[in-house]
């Protein structure tokens, strides 16, 4: 019998081979992803992480992380589309609401609901305010992956009356709410990641997961506060995936089509050891940041399964494990995406073949937050035993 990470990696193959066969063609279009969508619930890949007694597949924390890469390896927006979905799924349950998540799960096997997040740390805060049995919210939030296309959201916003940071979750279609449809970025193109308006919308108080507590020590506190772990660990784990499906399309290209450069002696390109050993030197740093990775996603779902026992060193140390992930990720993908035209050769700038798209995702993605300031974390544990801050990022 199969096990959960099994049917999530072949469903999550099958997936990226279909969207691999047209994504330079879509990321030139650069279409709202209704249709990747709509591949993702074809897939079966939405329902992975909810349990088998409530009608999911399910998988554990790790197993969304390797989902998210492979896809990720053929369509970076898509990758991140799936990531996120697993991660405010994920997110939501560490309010330990169970009435509400197993609510909500149910309806999302039943429904194939797709799943998104506005929750930007930055951004201005989203005011929510009491009203009859419940609540109504209010604002914008600039930034917001995949909200336009999805059926179900998870919002932070700021209550009016107490100050207190609230998440809960709305109905993506839900009145009072609009989409900008304003992302006009380089790369990830196909993520829906523009503004959203909320315009007095109804927030019915069974919808409400919970408050995060201005003391990160405060019981429960430290468990909710891997939300932010996880966005990072997903981002890492779409870069390793970036540079994975770079460096495949890379090489089939220079296996077909690359010529041999006329003094290296040799009858074709694959023979040339300047672009062997470059290839292995770009092979070897991918395949440490893909470790690294699941290093990093097995470290946050020990700290998870820990629950309200998890202590602020244990809940650091993950940190610390996923801040290097961050760090080595984003050199990798950096370097990968830029270094394979060397090898591919100038015909492979042709706009037909797309590569560029794999350089724009990075280096889109990757100024997401500071990668400097992970880099200061994980030199602080090493030279003080310091552990990262508790923030949005970190």
């Amino acid at each position: 019998m199969s096990t959960p990470a099994q049917v999530g990696r072949a469903a999550a193959e099958e997936l990226a081979a279909t969207l691999r066969v047209d994504a330079a063609e879509r990321d030139r279009a650069a279409r709202p992803p209704v249709k990747e969508v709509g591949l993702l619930r074809g897939s079966g890949l939405l329902t992975l992480l909810i349990p088998v007694e409530l009608g999911g597949g399910g998988g554990a924390w790790p197993d969304a992380n390797t989902v998210t890469r492979i896809v990720a390896g053929a369509d970076a927006s898509v990758g991140h589309l799936i990531g996120y979905h697993y991660l405010h799924q994920w997110r939501s349950e560490l309010f330990d609401r169970r009435e509400i998540t197993e609510r909500l799960r149910r309806q999302t096997v039943r429904h194939s609901w797709f799943w998104a997040g506005v929750s930007n740390p930055l951004d201005a805060d989203l005011t929510l305010t009491p009203a009859g049995d419940g609540f109504t919210v209010d604002g914008r939030k600039t930034f917001a992956t995949g909200a336009m296309v999805a059926d179900r959201l998870v919002v932070s916003a700021v209550r009016a009356d107490s100050g207190e940071k609230v998440t809960f979750t709305v109905d993506a279609g839900a009145r009072g709410i609009g989409y900008l449809d304003d992302w006009d970025n380089m790369g990830q193109r196909l993520t829906a990641s523009g503004g959203v308006v909320f315009d007095n919308v109804a927030v019915p108080a069974g919808d409400v997961l919970g408050v995060q507590p201005d003391d990160p020590l405060a019981p429960g506190a430290v468990r909710i506060s891997l939300a932010a772990l996880g966005f990072q660990l997903i981002l890492c784990q779409i870069y390793v995936g970036i540079a994975e499906g770079a460096l495949a399309e890379a090489a089939e290209y220079t296996r077909r089509r690359t010529r041999p450069w006329t003094l290296s002696g040799v009858d074709s390109a694959v023979a040339d050891p300047y672009i062997l050993a470059g290839y292995g030197e770009l092979v070897a740093g991918v395949r440490a940041a893909r470790l690294l990775a699941d290093e990093a996603a097995a470290a946050l779902h020990a700290a998870a399964e820990r629950g309200s026992e998890l202590t602020a060193e244990e809940r650091g140390a993950a940190a610390v494990t996923i801040s290097a992930a961050k760090v080595l990720s984003t050199r990798v993908v950096t370097e990968t995406t830029s270094r394979i035209f060397e090898f591919a050769g100038a015909r492979a700038t042709a706009a037909a073949f797309g590569f560029d798209r794999f350089w724009r995702n990075a280096r889109t993605l990757t100024l997401h937050d500071p990668v400097a300031y992970k880099a200061r974390e994980v030199g602080a544990h090493f030279l003080t035993g310091e552990y990262p801050p508790f923030t949005g990022y970190s």
